[in-house]
């Protein structure tokens, strides 16, 4: 899996918990799916990356 600050991760979803508290369930649901995409997106880019090391431009 991708390098993920869990530090920053739980600080956004406290965020979104706020949210909902407060009552505003559409923004928190908004919020929700960009945080889910921003992390589809972070695991998906480490997947398009060879395994091994990385390949110098000549070996491409």
């Amino acid at each position: 899996m991708a390098d993920i600050d869990v530090k920053q991760l739980a600080g956004r979803i406290d965020t979104v918990l706020d949210i909902l508290v407060a009552g505003d369930t559409h923004s928190a649901i908004h919020n929700l799916e960009i945080l889910k995409t921003e992390l589809l997106r972070a695991e998906s880019e480490e997947q398009t990356q060879t395994p091994g090391s990385p390949k110098t431009p000549w070996e491409i």
